[in-house]
This record gives structure tokens, sequence and C-alpha cells, in this order.
């Protein structure tokens, strides 16, 4: 069989950086999703992708897809042949149909009834004829911003203005959007020529690295690697590389050239979360420090092009960045004028949410929470930094939002929390209260840092807890992908945090003490339920991510415990039993009497004293005793062990007690006793939602 190589490429107008690698990706998605579905066998797939094009190398191609044979299933013999024995008319159009004859039909019985089948062989088609609409695939990709133009509905991320599709040395030629594909690439928009005539696929590369234009991703990120650690070896500088930020500059440029730039050092009596943020966020740039890890007045920067007339591009950049600092500088001056207590006076007037009200209320509200969450909590390591006779809660309430409306957060949104911590600290406030202002808002994402003080651990969980419950009690629930006010990542965060530190927390009494006290709504049994569902869609998905069975997840969300570790826990200690011999026989015992405990409760007997006196039989005596020498400590690995011992004691009374007698208090007896092992398991699971087959 011949190997082929097949190349297209799509040339467009600048795709913004945040959006390249996302659409590579896609492409080479939907380009092996075509190659299986239309049966061409192949290598390997190898996507390009800079700004200006998206590419996909095709290698090891064969000749032709594989030959297709599928058995088609016609009509019932007897009205495929009539009574004399003749093929009938739907016969006949049915192998007509499949390009075929009668006389290739034969039969086969399904359920009973011959019926009508034709082996149907179709040759594979050339890789030619399959490859030459891989283009198709165009019209899938999707973005979360797209635009069309000319007189064409299509819409894509930006205007494509060629295609190149080559099979070995020969043109595949195809129109799409009013433009024909050809051999004929563009090279970089100011350095390369910007008409590249490809005799072969195979040459694409390197053809397009003479012109420059460095398409393979990899290479291009660790050219820009190599550039920045030589500029910091020959400096004598620290450069830390960010990944994102190193990922996005790759996807900005096509020919990259590092340099160092320079900035007045005057800048340096910024915070150093300013600077950085200037530079990273704002401007692209690495930051640079000294030997002594202190920020020097240099940056890095990436420009889109060679060393030809560099000095030029370093002016530009750091009279950019000039201006980013120079706002910076002033904006800090101008903060520094007003008291924080001013600042937190402002936010009577700011609203948190026009139908929730303004940001000082939401303060409010916090600090309350954070009052209850303490009261609960403060026995608890997490929770050493505080102590009854201090006020910071009270402070920390008062202020924790205030940066919101000084200058350089108005400028810098990145820098909220941040500066709020700088400015506290400068301004003679207790440290651990400056340190929950910027701790408030983690984490910040699934793999971000979580608050570490006494303070930071109580607001941050206060603060989104006062956001989720005052968006559900206005209505504003999330639905499908629609979350505009974040409340997922909050509630995961709050998850984050409760279980990272042990925490307890009941989803239903602790919220419901809070809903009453805080919001006055602890008598409303809709919002619990929602909130209630909510939490458990966000612990579904925690333990989802940690590779739970799908009915382990079903059976802890599904207990009588609501508390949010307890469900973890019981999560862990279920998966890790499920391993051990017994596990079976112990869940079919525990099942029983979960069936049971729910006839007790719709009898109303599963809360009567159990009569010692009515236990007649051994194996009734047995199990009694052994559930009253259960040592159970609420913890559910152990309490699982406790509950394993039931379970022969549980198998021999049902196999010599009737629960349902004649006599009404001997049953009833029965139900309450076995109600209390029910109600034991479900403080873990309902293990009838387990699948032990």
């Amino acid at each position: 069989m011949t190997k082929n190589m097949y190349l297209l490429e799509i040339g467009l107008e600048e795709v913004p950086a945040k959006y390249v690698q996302q659409a590579s990706q896609q492409l080479e998605n939907l380009v092996e999703d075509y190659l299986q579905e239309n049966r061409l066998a192949y290598e390997t797939v190898t996507v390009y992708a800079t700004p200006r094009r998206f590419a996909i190398e095709i290698n090891g191609v064969a000749d032709q897809q594989e030959d297709l044979t599928e058995v088609a299933k016609g009509p019932a013999k007897r009205i495929a042949v009539d009574e004399n024995g003749e093929w009938t008319k739907a016969a006949q159009g049915f192998a007509r149909g499949k390009g075929m004859s009668v006389d290739d039909i034969y039969f086969e019985e399904v359920k009973g009834e011959p019926y009508v089948h034709l082996k149907v062989e179709t040759p594979g088609k050339s890789a030619e004829k399959v490859l030459v609409n891989l283009h198709q695939v165009i019209s899938k990709m999707h973005f979360p911003v797209s635009m069309h133009w000319g007189d064409s509905d299509f819409k894509f991320i930006r205007p494509i203005h060629w295609f190149v599709s080559l099979f070995n040395n020969d043109v595949l030629e195809f129109t799409f959007l009013g433009i024909t594909a050809g051999r004929m690439t563009r090279g970089h928009r100011y350095l390369g020529k910007q008409a590249i005539e490809l005799a072969t696929a195979s040459e694409y590369v390197d053809a397009l690295r003479d012109e420059y234009v460095l398409v393979d991703q990899t290479e291009r990120k660790n050219v820009i690697k190599d550039q920045i650690e030589t500029l910091a070896s020959s400096n004598n500088y620290q450069i830390a590389i960010d990944n994102e930020l190193l990922e996005e500059v790759t996807q900005i440029v096509e020919y990259p050239t590092a340099f160092i730039g320079d900035f007045d050092e005057k800048y340096l009596e910024l915070p150093d979360e300013v600077l950085i943020t200037s530079m990273k966020n704002h401007q692209r740039y690495f930051y640079v420090k000294d030997t002594n890890n202190q920020l020097v007045a240099k940056f890095v920067a990436v420009r889109n092009g060679n060393d030809r007339q560099l000095d030029n591009v370093r002016r530009g950049n750091q009279k950019v960045l000039t201006a980013r600092l120079e706002d910076g500088l002033f904006f800090v001056n101008e903060d520094k004028k007003h008291s924080i207590d001013e600042y937190a006076k402002r936010l009577e007037n700011v609203k948190f949410h026009a139908e929730i009200g303004t940001m000082a209320e939401k303060m409010q509200r916090v600090g309350e929470i954070a009052t209850i969450l303490y009261q609960k909590w403060q026995e608890i390591s997490p929770m050493n930094g505080l102590s009854k006779a201090d006020d910071k809660i009270k402070r920390t309430a008062e202020i924790y939002k205030f940066d919101l409306v000084t200058g350089i957060v108005d400028e810098f949104s990145e820098l909220q929390g941040i500066m709020g911590e700088k400015y506290a600290v400068a301004a003679g406030e207790n440290q651990d209260v400056a340190q929950a202002i910027r701790e408030h808002y983690l984490p910040v994402g699934q793999d971000s840092e979580l608050p570490t003080s006494s303070l930071g651990i109580l607001f941050a969980v206060a603060d989104k807890l006062d956001t989720i419950i005052s968006f559900f009690n206005i209505g504003r629930v999330p639905s499908g992908s629609n979350d505009p006010f974040a409340l997922r990542r909050q509630m995961i965060g709050i998850v984050a945090i409760i279980k990272d530190y042990q925490l307890p927390f009941d989803w239903q009494d602790d919220l419901t003490m809070i809903l009453d006290t805080v919001y006055n709504q602890g008598n409303n049994p809709s919002l619990i339920a929602d909130l209630q569902q909510f939490l458990n869609d966000r612990l579904k998905q925690v333990l989802q991510n940690n590779h739970f069975p799908y009915d382990v997840i079903d059976a802890v969300l599904n207990a009588n415990n609501h508390d949010v570790n307890h469900t973890i826990n019981s999560a862990e200690a279920l998966n890790e039993m499920s391993q051990q011999a017994h596990f079976k026989e112990s869940v079919e015992a525990w099942n029983r009497v979960l069936n049971l405990g729910k006839k007790a409760d719709e009898l109303g007997v599963a809360n009567i004293q159990v009569d010692e006196n009515m236990l007649s039989s051994t194996s009734e005596q047995t199990l009694y005793r052994a559930i009253t020498e259960l040592n159970l400590n609420g913890q559910p690995a152990h309490d699982l062990e406790e509950l394993v011992q039931l379970a022969t004691p549980i198998a021999k009374f049902f196999d010599e007690n009737m629960v349902f007698t004649d006599d009404e208090m001997m049953k009833n007896n029965r139900l309450a006793m076995l109600n209390q092992i029910a109600q034991s398991v479900l403080t873990i699971a309902d293990t009838n939602k387990l699948q032990i087959k």
C-alpha cells in the first residue's frame, strides 16, 4: 500500500490569540472524525496553527477507502415471493434500489420469519475523492464569537482568504466561499513572500519557515522560551516564564523575536502586583527580577518579526508600558488621599445588584453569616487565629470590599482584594483583617489556591454563600450553560474550602438557620429545596471529577445526612468497601432492612420504642443485641465497618422470622427494630442505589 500525504491549509485574517489553540484542536478532532467516518486509513494527523492560518497534515494516507460490506434487510418472504414462487415487485424494487438483482437475494430468519437479505459490497473510493471534500469540516467549526463577510451568510472566526489543498504533489481542487484551493500559500505578512508555491505537501513546514513563519506551535513556543532564557542568562536576570502568558504570546506571533525593554525606576515604587499586572495582563510582557528576587525596571516582550529595527520596536513598547504605569502611579497616589472608612462609606451607594441591594448591605449580611459560621467552627483548628473576645469579624465585614471603589481597582480590576490588602496594611489595619480582604475571593478557579487564614476562610465561604442565596432568592437560578453570576463556581469554591479544612456544614439544618436568621427565609421550603439540589449537583460534579462510580455517587447523595464532608467521606468509604469480598452480602442485607424501614415509616411505627420482652426468637434477640452494641461515631469508614457486622444476624433474622406476622404488636416491634438499622445505614448512603449484581 502506498503511503501518501495530504495538506489542507486555511488562510485567514489574524485570529485572536485566545482562540488559536482551541480552534486548532477542534479542527484536528473534526478531521480525525471525518477520516474515520469515511473509512480512510492514515498514520498521523498533525495540526499547525498561527494567527493567520490553520493547517492539517495527514501522513500515511491509504490509497483508497476500505471496501464496505453491508447486509441489507428487505421485506418478509411472504411479501417478496408470490403464490407461484415468483419475485414480487417489492423484492425486485428492493434489489434494484441496492444496485443488485433478485439473483443476489438470500433469506434469513428474524424472530422466526424469513426475510429478504442482500450482501451489498461497496468498493472504496480513492483517497483523492475522499479528501477533496475534507474542507466540509470547516463548516462544523464553532467559536465563542464569529463573523460573516461579503455577501455570504457563512460565519467564521475571521474572514478566509486562501486554501491550500495538496495530495502529495497534486492539487485536490475545491471551491468554498468563492475561493478555489491550490498550491499557493503566504509567508509572514511583512517579512515573507505573499505568494509561495508549494511543489509538494511535504515541504509545507520548511517552505514557510524560510518565509518567516513557524507554523508548528510547539516549535514556536520553544523558540520563545529559548530566547527568553538566553536573555536572562546573558544579563544575569531571573525571568519567570508564565505558562499561560507563554501560550498566549505563542499564538500572537508567526515569527517570534524576544527582546528586553526598560522603564523609569520611579515606577518601582508601585506595588509589585501593579507592575506585574501592567506588564503581564495588559501588555503581554514577561517581568524581570534580579538575583535577589526583586523586580527591576525591565521587561521582556516578543515581537512578531525578526530583529530588524528592533530599537524602534523597543521604544514603542516602552512608551506604551510607561503610559500604563503612569496611570497606576496616579491612581495609587490619589487613593492614598482617602481613608478606608471613606471608601467603605461609598459602598452604600454602589449596587451589588438592582434587585438585591447595595454592596454595603451585602457586607452586612456576610458579616452575620461569618459570625454564625465562627460560632459553629470556633473549636476547629483553622479558626485558631480568632477568639471570641476580638472584633476582627466585625471589622472585616465593615471594610472587606472597600477597594472596589478605589481608583487603582477601577483601572486594574484584576487587583481587587490584592490592593485592598496592601492599602489596609498601609493604613494600619490588623494584618488578619487585611489578609481576609484578599483571601475572601479565593478560590478563583478549580485549581486555585484556597484561603489560609481564619478570617479568610470565614469570609470566603460567607461571601460566596450570600451571593448564591441572594440570587436564588430572586429566582436567578443557573440553567443549562447560563450562569451569568458564576454561582456554580462560587459553590464549587465553598465545597473546596469545606472539604480541604474538614469543616462541618449541614446543608439542611445550618442552611435553614442562616436563611432564617439573615434572610428571614427559614420557612421557604422551595428555596431550601432549590439550594439543596444546587449543592448536590456540585457535589456530584466534585465526586465525578474524583472518578467515583456513578452508583456510589447516587447512593451517598440520597443519604439522610446533609453534611458536605460527611457525603464526600461516605463516597470514599463506600467505594473502598466495594472492593471487599463481603460487600455484596452486606448491601443485600442492608437493602432488605431499608425497604422495611420505609414500611415502618409508612405505618407510623418507625419511632416506637423496641420492647425487648417481645423478642421471641434467638435470631431476633441476637440481632437486637448486635444493634445495641453498635459503636457508631459519625465517621463513615468506621460506621460502615460496624454495620457490616450486622449482615449475618440480619440474614438469620429473615430466615427464621416473619416480619408481617398476624400479631400486630410483634410486627410493629420488629419493624421498629429494623428501622433503627435503616436509619444508621441511611446516614451514610441509600444502598438501594448501588449496583451489586
